[in-house]
């Protein structure tokens, strides 16, 4: 059985391995090409841009010339500017002592004449490269013809008849982002590269803002960093798909994977088909709960045991939960399969390996004998009937009883199913005779007690004609274990689960809340008397937070499992009413 695992899962594990391996570096090499690429991409564009960035500040350098040569004049500006201008060019500016005097062209700039030394938003930037007689940039900023520009700003200072040096104003140009520079920002996107090109805000404030770019999201990208005038910008790239080939990638991995698992499929097909033979055959067989013998394989093996030695003798043994249905309604089913399960092992450490065990389904258990009589086991079924059982509740122990009934082949029974019937009505006399006990099959019990118990125990709670709940009588732990159907109805809850959710399995929760301390002491009053009936009307509080008046009749029990239970009877006092009303309004009531 190992091997049959362990083959196949090597083969697998090892050929995923070298396919990782050869996938992984696959993709190393792919990135390490794609960034090399993207690399010279970033140079190449990278030093454009700049250059295109240049010679739009040149434009500022050659009115700068102009008035140095001019003594601070520019004979017919607007000629002059005109023949500056070019598809990325917004307007050429003159800004004498820092206020913007001279535009081209004039049309749709007329608000840009300003002083520009004063400017809030201008002023301090003006002035420092006033004042380091320094060529400045500042933007990107909106346009009011529309897009976004760059402002050049260009100190000059000229030299009085004293040869003085003295600040004459500025000389501007607007650039236009990003027609500036969109033949290379145009090719990368023709290339599939995402950018995003930035720059420090101002030689006095070093946090990078966004000029331009086509993208929100940028990925590891290589970085191009550029040099403009005094300020730092940065060109940074990256493939619009990725840095990995997704698509490369994909075929070599799935195409891989495909051969491994074609090469370990003809090999675990064999083993599966093995270990699925086995399978069925262990299903039919086995309880899937308790891995005991279910009762077609207990069926299956008791008539193999017998026949094969008809003349020895064996004991069969049916044995069941004592009011597993309880258990089940108060923890739940999961809980419920948990005491099953622990039976199960109970029974597999007490009873020898030659026994043969099974669970004929529900909480009813089977066992089969062999080589032994009723007497020789009789002290021993005892035993186990009166060994404790447990089960795990939300981190407490709880016990359960079992009733357990036996006969003898050949002399209760020659035949396996008569032999189990009998075994089967000796377990129900134990029912009906107190639970929690065991006994021998003998001749005069009653075949069809079974079915007439069976009626009582299943049918008597939900047909009651009367609301009644069961709980643990302690005051710091009043548990509440059981409530029937007609309970529920009267209290609004659709099932058990919800009814133990809203009241969080508390009594007192039932009480409303200003005679909660009147009823408790009432209920314990009774308790310390010793009384075991009681009578108490209050207001009952429903799920749906309205209150029904009742008469709650409640009879203390001592129970070997939970102590003191309280078991209460609850009527309706309104139908009470309704039905009797002068039975209640009359003065002398027989």
């Amino acid at each position: 059985m190992k091997k049959k695992i362990i083959v196949p899962l090597i083969v697998f594990l090892v050929g995923i391995c070298l396919l990782s391996v050869f996938t992984y570096n696959t993709n190393v090499q792919i990135q390490k090409d794609r960034r090399t690429i993207a690399k010279l991409n970033a140079v190449t564009y990278g030093q454009r841009i700049e250059n295109d960035i240049e010679n739009g500040i040149e434009i500022t350098n050659t009115l700068k010339q102009l008035l140095i040569n001019g003594n601070g004049q520019i004979i017919n500006f607007s000629k002059v500017a005109e023949n500056l201008m070019s598809y990325s060019i917004q307007s050429v500016q003159l800004a004498p002592n820092g206020v913007v005097t001279e535009i081209y062209p004039e049309e749709g700039n007329e608000t840009g004449k300003i002083d520009l030394l004063k400017d809030s938003n201008r002023g301090e930037i003006s002035n420092y490269a006033k004042d380091h007689n320094i060529t400045i940039t500042q933007g990107p900023i909106e346009l009011k013809q529309g897009g976004s520009g760059l402002v050049v700003r260009n100190p000059i200072y000229l030299k009085d008849e004293n040869g003085q040096e003295y600040f004459w104003g500025f000389t501007i140009a607007i650039l236009r982002v990003p027609e500036v520079f969109e033949d290379s920002t145009n090719a990368l996107s023709k290339f599939k590269y995402n950018y995003r090109l930035s720059r420090e805000a101002s030689v006095l404030d070093k946090k990078h803002v966004v000029v331009d770019a086509n993208c929100d999201k940028m990925i590891r990208p290589v970085t191009y960093d550029l040099t403009v005038g005094k300020e730092k910008w940065k060109l940074q790239i990256m493939p619009r798909a990725g840095w990995s080939n997704s698509k490369t990638l994909y075929l070599i991995f799935f195409g891989g994977l495909s051969l491994v698992l074609l090469l370990i499929g003809l090999t675990t097909l064999l083993f599966l088909l093995d270990e699925r033979r086995v399978e069925l055959k262990e299903l039919a067989h086995k309880d899937g709960l308790t891995k005991l013998y279910n009762r077609y394989g207990f069926d299956e093996m008791a008539e193999k045991m017998i026949s094969k030695n008809p003349k020895e003798h064996c004991v069969a043994v049916l044995l069941d939960v004592d009011d597993f249905k309880l258990i089940n309604d108060m923890y739940g089913h999961a809980y419920g399969d948990k005491a099953l399960i622990s039976l199960s092992e109970n029974m597999q450490k007490f009873f020898p390996s030659s026994a043969l065990l099974g669970r004929n389904g529900g909480d009813e258990f089977c066992i089969l004998l062999p080589n032994c009589t009723m007497e020789e086991v009789k002290e021993s079924l005892i035993e186990f009937t009166k060994t404790p059982k447990t089960f795990s509740y939300k981190g407490q122990t709880y016990s359960f009883c079992i009733s357990l009934g036996y006969a003898e082949y050949p002399n209760n029974a020659i035949e396996r199913s008569q032999l189990m019937r009998c075994a089967d009505t000796a377990l129900y006399e134990v029912k009906l005779h107190g639970k929690n006990g065991c006994k021998a099959y003998q001749e005069g019990f009653q075949s069809g007690v079974r079915k007439q118990l069976g009626f009582v125990l299943n049918d008597i709670s939900e047909n009651l004609p009367g609301a009644f709940i069961i709980y643990r009588a302690d005051k710091e732990d009043d548990e509440i274990f059981y409530a029937n159907k007609e309970f529920l109805d009267m209290a609004g809850y659709e099932n058990l689960d919800a009814f133990f959710n809203g009241t969080k399995k508390s009594f007192r929760n039932l009480i409303r809340e200003d005679q909660q301390k009147a009823v408790e002491t009432s209920i314990w009053n009774q308790i310390e008397s010793g009384s075991k009936n009681d009578y108490i009307h209050y207001q009952l509080r429903r799920q749906d937070g309205t209150y029904i008046p009742v008469l709650d009749q409640g009879r203390i029990v001592e129970s070997e499992r939970f102590g003191r239970v309280f078991y209460v009877l609850f009527m309706d006092w309104q139908a009470m009413q309704s039905h009797y009303s002068e039975k209640f309004n009359a003065k002398d009531v027989l």
